[in-house]
């Protein structure tokens, strides 16, 4: 390094030295013309601009573009140049200064001579150039010759930097197989030396590592197979080492490396195949359908999807017991039994299992068929089983009332297993907890145990239990349902009461009227009825019955020619039987009636009902009619009584009122011998007539009652009504018709009784009414009047005693 620097050096000394000296104007003298320095500056101008032809220019001093070499390792400072200027006579009358980009640090220049010198090592790849300003000025007064001029030091570049991957590591793919050229990648290496001036910035690729594989561009970095069907499953992994040179490549040149690595991704080249032609599997017959009773493995070298394999049974000896999937996480064959298998009926089970890819490359066809083929061999194993009934479920029926003891059907189960052990029956008796069945343990006869009521439980549901006689542990259930049946209680009858019409005009074989029949009998799903004419009127010239088969019948004409004035109506009978156990029958009675037709067989005229017909009138409106005036007649009668209420009431006295009612009539009294005048229980005390009083003027709504007995004890009364009847006959002023006068009484809820004279005189006289006393202050002039009275006749009493 340290020679060729050398070297380099002193070929721009060489050239540095041409330079100056052309940059040197021959001297002239101080006094020359104007013209001779303008030609002065004349030379110097191409020189510095670079031009191929002359031109002038403005200032009188010039210098080319200088160069300093980079990386210099010398001991005093590189000289870059030198400045002067044509007014410098050489007397050290002008002064160079320098300004700019590292002046004074990087750069510094002689005031006298105006040479430039670096003061320090330059790197290109940090500053590429330095832009400085020149001037001169008079040493003594600093006063400028010439103005400032601005020039440029370019740093030389050497080749002192490497390529260099900036993004590598590289990692790249590949699909297998690929053919010689296939792109791989492309690497890059950048070098910071100047590009523009010689090849230290020129790189060259090649490969230091990964050959015969895999191949590189020089100039590009593109990377590509190099090896034709290069096989994942053989080798996946590439590592390739790319150098990048600078110098073009040649002797003396930096180098960087880099890696590649390089994948071969997968593709389908390989097709499944079995690790053995022949499997062979054992499985239970005790097996559920639809469990797994093998696996088989197809291998695949690839990956992925790639590898992914199908599993298809090849029609044939198992095709329709077994089935076969794939698991998806480890690519195994699945068998699944598809039906249930029986030691008995077949011991063993052969067939071909094909594995292939899910997804083919169109470009490996030429390969050959991507599947494998493998033989499977199931061999069933024998197991102990329970007993099995030749059906599901059993269904019996049995109509009630049957006898105890009758065998209303059979279960039947039979061991298949190749000891054939005997098979025990017997009743679930959590499904049967009354008993009503009982079966027979060998034969499996149900039968029943009592008496069963359709009403009380129509249906039965119980579990017979099946035993292996040999293996008691095995057994198995059937669900029997019985149901009980109705017995055919109620023979049928016809649906309505059917009443028809003939048209006098009707012709022979004619059907007058079709007719059906109901039964009160359950279910009446299912229920058929036949029809026929009893056997005494099988000579019937008029009628006859047609059955139609369909739960219906026809009444047909025998004959034509009916007459209304010979006969109006005929009656027929029918034999209605239904199809019960046990058949049951009645006869019902059709009647039929002549009537006038059109001769379309619309009808005229036949009873008073068919009169209406033609008017439109049928009965339904007859009856909504008279219910109409039914009701009218009611609304009058209502009103009627309401009115005559009315007139009562006014005649009535208020039952509030506690004064005497006068009753006034204007018939004359029988006088004594009239006994219903009036009413001797009014007199009576409250107490025994109770509410039941009546009115003598006006007639009674309600029938009375039995009139109480009257009261033994009567002498008062006789004599205070002989003593009134006087007064009123002697009286001139008094009406001339009796009248009664009626006493008041407080009503049985008062603790002092009636106050009325009448009543007063039957009482005790030597009541104490002391009491009154304590009823408070509104009782106080009452206690008072009695208290007196009570005194009086205590007075009187004892002078009628002393007399």
């Amino acid at each position: 390094m340290l020679t060729r620097n050398c070297l380099l050096l002193f070929l721009w000394f060489l050239v540095d030295e041409g330079s100056v000296s052309s940059l040197r104007p021959p001297s002239s003298p101080l006094g020359r013309s104007r013209t001779g320095r303008e030609h002065a500056r004349s030379l110097v101008g191409p020189m510095r601009n670079g031009a191929a032809g002359f031109q002038r220019v403005k200032r009188g001093w010039v210098w080319n573009q200088f160069f300093v070499l980079e990386e210099y390792m010398g001991s005093d400072p590189q000289y870059v140049g030198k400045l002067h200027t044509d007014l410098d006579k050489g007397d050290s009358a002008v002064k160079y200064t320098l300004s700019g980009d590292g002046a004074g640090s990087i750069f510094t220049i002689d005031q006298t001579t105006g040479d430039i010198h670096a003061l320090r090592s330059l790197d290109r790849e940090e500053k590429p150039y330095y832009t400085l300003r020149a001037q001169a000025v008079d040493i003594n007064t600093n006063r400028p010759l010439e103005p400032e001029s601005e020039f440029v030091i370019k740093v030389q570049d050497i080749n002192d930097n490497e390529p260099k991957f900036l993004e590598g590591p590289y990692k790249a793919s590949v699909p297998e197989m690929s053919p010689v050229g296939t792109y791989v990648t492309q690497v890059t290496a950048t070098d910071a030396d100047d590009p523009t001036y010689g090849n230290s910035a020129r790189v060259v690729y090649s490969i230091l590592h990964g050959q015969p594989y895999f191949s590189v561009d020089p100039k590009t970095g593109v990377i590509k197979t190099a090896l034709p069907n290069m096989d994942r499953e053989v080798k996946e992994q590439y590592q390739v080492l790319i150098q990048a040179k600078d110098m073009g490549g040649q002797l003396g040149g930096l180098a960087g490396t880099t890696t590649v690595n390089i994948t071969l991704s997968d593709v389908n080249d390989n097709p499944p195949r079995f690790a053995k032609s022949f499997f062979h599997l054992r499985v239970p017959e005790s097996s559920a359908v639809g469990s797994a009773v093998g696996r088989i493995k197809a291998h695949d070298l690839d990956i992925g999807k790639n590898a992914e394999v199908e599993y298809t049974i090849v029609p044939g000896d198992g095709g329709a017991m077994f089935d076969i999937t794939t698991n998806e996480h480890n690519q195994e064959g699945i068998i699944i039994l598809k039906r249930p298998l029986d030691y008995e009926t077949k011991k063993a089970y052969t067939f071909k299992v094909d594995a292939s890819n899910a997804h083919l490359d169109p470009r490996f066809h030429s390969f050959g068929a991507f599947k494998d083929t493998a033989t499977v061999k199931i061999n069933v194993l024998d197991v102990d089983e329970p007993p099995v009934f030749n059906k599901p479920s059993y269904v019996m029926d049995v109509y009630e009332d049957t006898p105890a003891g009758t065998i209303i059907g059979a279960v039947t189960a039979q061991d298949l297993d190749a000891s054939s052990s005997p098979v025990r029956y017997s009743i679930d008796w959590k499904s049967d907890l009354d008993s009503y069945f009982d079966i027979d343990p060998v034969e499996g006869t149900i039968s029943t145990n009592e008496l069963l009521d359709r009403e009380s439980i129509a249906q039965h549901n119980i579990s017979i239990v099946a035993t292996k006689l040999n293996s008691p542990v095995l057994t198995s259930r059937v669900a029997v349902t019985v149901h009980v049946l109705d017995i055919n209680e109620f023979p049928p009858e016809l649906a309505s009461p059917y009443e028809t019409f003939v048209c006098e005009n009707a012709k022979v074989g004619q059907v007058i009227q079709t007719f059906s029949a109901k039964d009160q009998d359950l279910p009446t799903a299912g229920q058929q009825f036949s029809f026929k004419s009893p056997k005494e009127d099988i000579k019937n010239k008029n009628f006859t019955i047609r059955d139609f088969g369909n739960n219906t019948a026809g009444i047909v004409t025998k004959r034509s020619g009916f007459r209304r004035r010979l006969q109006e109506i005929y009656f027929l009978p029918v034999v209605i039987e239904d199809n019960g156990y046990p058949p049951k029958s009645s006869t019902g009675t059709l009647t039929i009636r002549v009537c006038g037709c059109e001769s379309d067989g619309s009808l005229l005229t036949c009873s008073a009902e068919a009169i209406f017909l033609p008017v439109g009138l049928s009965t339904g409106a007859l009856v909504a009619i008279l219910l109409c005036i039914i009701i009218l007649l009611v609304i009058v009668v209502l009103y009627v009584g309401l009115r005559r209420q009315k007139k009562k009431e006014t005649l009535m006295s208020s039952k509030e009122d506690i004064r005497d009612n006068v009753i006034h009539y204007d018939d004359e009294g029988g006088g004594e011998e009239d006994t219903h005048a009036f009413d001797m229980g009014t007199l009576r005390n409250p107490k025994v007539v109770k509410e039941n009083l009546y009115r003598r003027d006006i007639k009674p709504e309600m029938k009375r009652g039995p009139k109480p007995p009257v009261s033994q004890d009567s002498a008062d009364i006789r004599d205070f009504i002989n003593q009134r009847l006087k007064e009123h006959d002697m009286d001139n002023s008094a009406p001339p018709y009796d009248s009664l006068a009626t006493y008041a009484y407080e009503g049985d809820g008062s603790v002092a009784e009636s106050l009325s004279s009448i009543e007063s005189l039957a009482l005790d006289l030597e009541e104490d009414y002391d009491y009154l006393n304590n009823w408070g202050p509104r009782f106080k002039t009452l206690a008072g009047i009695f208290g007196e009275q009570s005194e009086t006749q205590s007075d009187s009493t004892t002078m009628e005693n002393t007399h």
